[in-house]
């Protein structure tokens, strides 16, 4: 099953993944499921050799939204994403996905290629979102659909973190039809 595409209303913020620029991050949305990455046998294989545990890990990002449990490490999103929105997780920081939820990364991983990747336990992290241009490439490549940008969703991290303005959203919003 590909990402809910209307995972900001069924799931709630479970983590914030912190770029180490201060400024950016992107939300953990959960509770994460079992999906697409539990029934792959190469993932599968990789969690056994690593001697980690396949848990559900949920969404990360929100207008950039990668279901982790849905992601197979394919790479074809790093791959095809012409700002390099994305990394593979490990390139930093080695430790099992479920750690990633509250932490920091620097977004310096820089093989921005399949071959990047430590094994099929690595995730596709959209730690640089806030450079996303809405091209929809990794989108259209990911084999698992586990991707969904929709710049609409910034309203959904704009109230998750807190500095949604109520007052400036009814002022933009479009009149109402006169019938």
């Amino acid at each position: 099953m590909p990402i809910d595409p209307e995972f900001p209303k069924n799931q709630k913020v479970i983590g914030k993944h912190q770029h180490s620029d201060g400024q950016n991050f992107h939300f953990v949305w959960g509770p994460g499921r079992t999906a697409e990455a539990a029934e792959n046998e190469e993932v599968k294989k990789a969690y056994e050799a690593r001697g980690e545990q396949l848990v559900p890990l949920g969404v990360h990002g929100t207008m950039v939204a990668l279901d982790w449990d849905s992601c197979i490490a394919d790479g074809a999103c790093i791959e095809a994403c012409p700002v390099q929105v994305y990394q593979w997780y490990r390139t930093e920081q080695d430790v099992p996905a479920i750690e990633m939820q509250n932490t920091a990364s620097a977004g310096t991983g820089e093989d921005h290629s399949r071959e990047g990747r430590k094994d099929y336990t690595d995730k596709s992290d959209p730690i640089r979102e806030n450079d996303c241009i809405w091209c929809m490439a990794c989108v259209s490549v990911c084999p698992t659909q586990a991707i969904k940008v929709d710049q609409s969703n910034l309203e959904y991290h704009e109230r998750a973190s807190g500095t949604f303005n109520e007052e400036l959203a009814k002022s933009s919003a479009p009149p109402p039809h006169a019938h």
